[in-house]
């Protein structure tokens, strides 16, 4: 159902006015941006509200718009379980976040570095784990945008796919991290007032909520029993995804790195993971709004109910409603190609290929490879349009090869030396047990085996021969 030719129009206009205020935003910024720890870090300089609101649009993206909302669509309150997961997730990394600020990473991979010592093989396995899930959440917020847009303009998914690809440029290429930021910070708060509004409207549509109790099969709406509706290898699926997949993704990692004073990153995370609650409010209400007005959609074509949703709007809130849609895709597409960028520059360029160019060539070698990506990126997309089907399984092999050795490598740094060895048997084991477990089609989960087998693997090696390191109190000493 398409709307009209001057809703269409309206909304098209609400989405562009987005677009020119995000690439002013960034075309300002990069005037700022003169070298790569500009680009990669933001200079570090970020001060506390654009660290919670860059943090808050990040995590909320075309998944929340399109995945979640089929979640709720066919579960219920089960969606809370996959924000409180992915919440969970950004409180943990407190437990490591001062920490890394003091040690000024760049990426991920530097962790491992920096914990195990330098090995190619380590940074090889560690910067391919790392890409994978920012590369995943690009091609998961093109899915969505074409999806959605597709809806009120008639245009192809693959058009619009193109489409957004092009504005992702127009936010990253200026400043790097520097101009993201910001601009997520502008349509974060743009993002969090509207998903209450939009959340409000959803409900009223379905009749209020004695509308969706009359309507909506009683397991979904119902508490504790909605909350478990999705089953227990799905919850468990997320829980050993979502949980694992927060704390080894890049893109959360590199807005602590940007920090402007290390005492701001536990109160940042804090706060963002609140605010990545309000997405689960969206995207329950809007689900289970569209469940009670549309259940023949069907739970199998559940990711079809945010499109039918921003079919049925008014034209004066379409308009606001597109906008929103625009802000909330590009802010996570800007996140995920810089991310991806920085891994490639960082971690394959500089530390593997042992690349040494000036700083202007380092930022102009990011720029090129930010068109190559988003390239790619959108012809995947085209090919594979399915949206939380690339949010878990990339969740689920970067969390079984990262996870054990950064937080195990940092929980043990200051009792055992740590040996290359430990973390490539963690890696290479989690990344084996996943693709086992989900080539026989295990009832428990995959990520689930992958994850054992790391821990496991790690722990093994580390106590086959451990070493004490010395003088630990070398290394507290410079954390303080």
């Amino acid at each position: 159902m398409l709307q009209n030719t001057s809703s269409t129009i309206i909304a098209l206009l609400a989405a562009v006015i987005v677009i020119g205020v995000g690439s002013s935003v960034a075309i300002y910024l990069g005037r700022k941006t003169r070298d790569s720890d500009s680009w990669i870090v933001a200079g570090r300089s970020l001060p506390l509200y654009v660290v919670v609101f860059t943090q808050f649009a990040t995590a909320t993206g075309g998944g929340v718009l399109v995945a979640h909302v089929g979640i709720a669509y066919a579960a219920g309150w089960s969606v809370f379980i996959y924000e409180i997961f992915a919440a969970l997730g950004l409180v943990l990394l407190i437990f490591v976040a001062k920490w890394l600020r003091r040690k000024k990473f760049s990426t991920v991979p530097e962790i491992l570095d920096t914990l195990f010592g330098g090995h190619r093989a380590i940074k090889s396995i560690a910067a391919a784990c790392t890409i994978i899930v920012p590369f995943g959440w690009l091609v998961t917020q093109f899915v969505a945008f074409g999806k959605l847009f597709s809806q009120i303009t008639g245009l192809s998914v693959t058009v619009l796919i193109v489409i957004v690809a092009a504005v992702s440029l127009l936010l990253v290429l200026p400043g790097g991290l520097l101009s993201v930021a910001w601009t997520d910070f502008l349509f974060g708060v743009f993002m969090f007032v509207m998903s209450i509004a939009v959340a409000v409207y959803a409900i009223n549509m379905a009749g209020g909520w004695s509308g969706i109790t009359a309507a909506v099969p009683e397991d979904l709406w119902r508490l504790p029993d909605g909350l478990t509706a999705a089953g227990g290898s799905t919850i468990l699926l997320w829980l050993f995804a979502i949980v694992p997949g927060t704390l080894t993704n890049q893109l959360y990692y590199q807005r602590i790195y940007a920090a402007k004073e290390v005492r701001q990153v536990n109160r940042g995370l804090v706060l963002a993971a609140l605010a990545t609650l309000v997405a689960g409010v969206y995207a329950f209400c809007v689900g289970i709004g569209v469940r009670a007005a549309n259940p023949t959609l069907g739970e199998e074509n559940s990711e079809a109910a945010a499109g039918w949703f921003l079919a049925q709007l008014p034209t004066w809130l379409l308009a606001i409603y597109a906008a929103f849609l625009m802000a909330t895709i590009v802010s996570t597409t800007g996140s995920a190609l810089h991310s991806v960028v920085t891994n490639f520059v960082r971690d394959l360029y500089q530390g593997l290929a042992g690349g040494d160019r000036s700083e202007r060539g380092l930022l102009n070698l990011s720029k090129l490879l930010t068109v190559v990506v988003t390239a790619v990126g959108a012809l995947l997309a085209a090919l594979y349009p399915t949206a939380l089907d690339w949010l878990v399984a990339t969740y689920a092999y970067s969390a079984s090869a990262l996870a054990a050795p950064i937080f195990l490598g940092y929980a043990l740094r200051n009792r055992w030396q740590l040996r290359p060895s430990s973390a490539l048997t963690a890696m290479v084991g989690g990344l084996l047990g996943c693709a086992i477990a989900q080539i026989m089609d295990t009832e428990v989960p995959y990520v689930v085996y992958g994850m054992g087998v790391s821990i496991v693997g790690m722990l093994i090696t580390v106590a086959v021969r451990p070493r004490r390191v010395p003088e630990p109190e070398t290394a507290l000493v410079e954390e303080k």
